[in-house]
């Protein structure tokens, strides 16, 4: 037991030290970005109270750093780029809230979600009020260009969300289908962020295309990890399953379904058409999408996403190499984290 808490501590250190050397080279940037974020206030007392419980749910800044991290790559940070990752940040915390409550989640960011302490209708209209605060801080950037990204944006994360909710009522779909969502959901939230963050430093639309498509590959690499969490609790190994409860067959089961006979497979799927998610099933099912290949099969494609990042950054000539440096801790990190 002692050997394996002190691998963990190891692995853990390993992980955080990678996002370490992505932000060392933004942290006056990111603390300027904080300050910034955290001036977004309500007048309404009531409200305000959900948008600090929502401010300490700090979660990984995952999307700033990208943007900031494009930014100060191709150019110098300005008030464009600061008003751009409020923008994003703001409304992806939009698009959580609601998810939330569409999800009927009880936790956010480890935490209690807004919908759990308020009722729907409150954190709904909370919801709006950031995607608001999201479109002003967007027009701050006077750039139609930046603004016309985050309009699309929106367009296509609740596109998303509503085809996942379509398709988990047809309960199994197909592996184009699968990525077909998570790049609505997902990589277009990344791919956005460092399209953006060219877009600050003015740099040309072939470069401003590139870090667009990395962005891409990246959100894919955040799902596939995402995914694979849903079999796995980070801290003591026990699965959760929390995406299948919630009738979310991600590639792991999907694949599994696809490459097992219609024999072998015949009680899963009833678990999954009659939506009969007891904690019991709920094991059968996370076993069986790991002993029919699931589970390697998605890291194998996180690790193919992964590559392609990486190349992408490689092959560019515009940045530095300590620039470089910084994305492949940040890819490396995103692939390799725990939470």
């Amino acid at each position: 037991m002692r050997c394996f808490i002190h691998k963990f501590v190891i692995n853990l250190l390993h992980h955080m030290d990678y996002k370490n050397l992505a932000v060392t080279i933004i942290r006056e940037e990111l603390e300027k970005f904080d300050l910034l974020y955290n001036s977004i206030r309500s007048e309404n007392p009531h409200l305000q109270e959900m948008v600090e419980h929502m401010h300490k749910a700090d979660g990984k800044k995952i999307r700033p750093i990208l943007l900031l991290l494009t930014a100060k790559a191709l150019g110098e940070v300005n008030d464009k780029t600061y008003h751009g990752a409020v923008t994003i940040e703001l409304l992806h915390t939009a698009a959580l809230i609601h998810d939330d409550v569409v999800d009927d989640a009880d936790m956010r960011r480890g935490q209690p979600s807004l919908n759990s302490i308020y009722d729907n209708r409150k954190t709904v209209l909370c919801g709006d009020f950031f995607l608001s605060s999201a479109l002003t801080q967007s027009v701050l950037t006077e750039d139609l260009e930046i603004v016309s990204t985050i309009a699309k944006l929106g367009k296509k994360l609740a596109e998303g969300e509503l085809q996942q909710l379509f398709v988990a009522d047809n309960v199994i779909i197909d592996e184009a289908e699968y990525f077909n969502i998570i790049r609505q959901k997902t990589a277009s939230l990344l791919s956005a962020c460092m399209k953006i963050g060219a877009l600050t430093v003015e740099a040309d639309k072939e470069v401003v295309d590139k870090f667009t498509e990395l962005g891409e590959h990246i959100g894919i690499s955040v799902q596939l990890r995402d995914d694979i969490f849903d079999y796995y609790d980070a801290n003591i190994g026990k699965p959760t399953g929390n995406d299948i409860r919630e009738g979310k067959i991600t590639l792991p089961l999907l694949y599994a379904f696809q490459h097992t006979s219609s024999t072998d497979n015949q009680k899963a799927k009833t678990i999954v058409h009659n939506k009969d998610f007891t904690d019991e099933n709920i094991s059968y099912l996370i076993n069986f999408a790991k002993e029919n290949g699931g589970i390697d099969y998605t890291y194998s494609f996180l690790e193919k996403s992964t590559d392609k990042a990486k190349q992408i950054v490689s092959d560019m000539k515009s940045i530095s190499n300590n620039m470089k440096e910084a994305f492949f801790s940040v890819i490396q990190y995103l692939k390799e984290r725990k939470y």
